[in-house]
């Protein structure tokens, strides 16, 4: 069985400056993972040099066997809410649909199973009802429903999601990660860069825990403990500091 995905001494730099730097890991599919790190670890960095939506110094990266180039179609992803334009005069329904897009003919339109399709995608996240909707008069755990929608609509193998949670309501975020974990029990595989370390043993059944280096990769209950998160922080670590809770 190939891995979902394979990461082999990933570079990443900014004006000179290693952004992640000698980055290694295999990820089998049917996993839930976590990036997790501090601010400034190169979280959202490391997932665009994954996908190859910004350039690498150099390493290599495969999903299920293939390269990135020719493993699109199996790709779905969800950047972060503040890289879309959400006063694009485009509706809810006309969005989800530009998720069957890759999988048309050359200068083909959406056919009517396109659209039934991509309604059924908006009921699975809740927004069957927008559907006519512009995309930004709708709430940030609104948007970021319809968008998973999008990805939903590709019927990718691969999920990549960048800070999903961010601006969103409970009930959204509740919404998504079932989705997530529902993708994941279906064998697809989902990675997503997330702040919130509270929610982190409970969403995730992997964490790549990154400061612009690799420090941690493997099950929850290996990477998500106090000896192994200081490496990364660079202070004790109790979620105290994080979330006014004891660890």
């Amino acid at each position: 069985m190939n891995h979902a995905i394979s990461i082999e001494n990933l570079h990443v730099s900014y004006h000179g400056n290693e952004a992640v730097k000698g980055i290694s890991l295999t990820v089998d599919p049917g996993n839930l993972v976590g990036i997790i790190g501090p601010n400034g670890a190169g979280k959202s960095t490391f997932l665009k040099a994954v996908l190859h939506l910004i350039p690498r110094d150099k390493g290599a990266v495969t999903v299920l066997g293939n390269s990135i180039k020719n493993a699109r179609k199996k790709i779905a992803y969800v950047p972060q809410r503040n890289d879309i334009d959400w006063d694009f005069p485009i509706t809810v329904l006309d969005t989800v649909l530009l998720g069957t897009f890759p999988h048309l003919k050359w200068f083909k339109r959406p056919k009517k199973k396109d659209k039934e399709w991509a309604l059924q995608c908006l009921e699975r996240v809740g927004m069957q009802d927008f559907k006519k909707r512009q995309i930004g008069k709708l709430s940030g755990g609104q948007q970021q429903r319809v968008f998973l929608a999008r990805a939903l609509a590709q019927n990718a193998d691969l999920f990549f999601l960048d800070e999903p949670f961010v601006g969103v309501d409970a009930a959204s975020e509740k919404t998504i990660v079932n989705i997530l974990k529902e993708l994941c029990r279906e064998g697809k595989t989902v990675m997503v860069v997330h702040h919130d370390l509270s929610k982190a043993t409970e969403y995730f059944d992997q964490l790549i825990l990154l400061n612009k280096e690799l420090i941690g990769f493997g099950p929850v209950s290996e990477v998500f403990k106090p000896d192994v998160m200081e490496k990364a922080y660079k202070s004790p670590f109790t979620l105290r500091n994080e979330i006014g809770v004891t660890m």
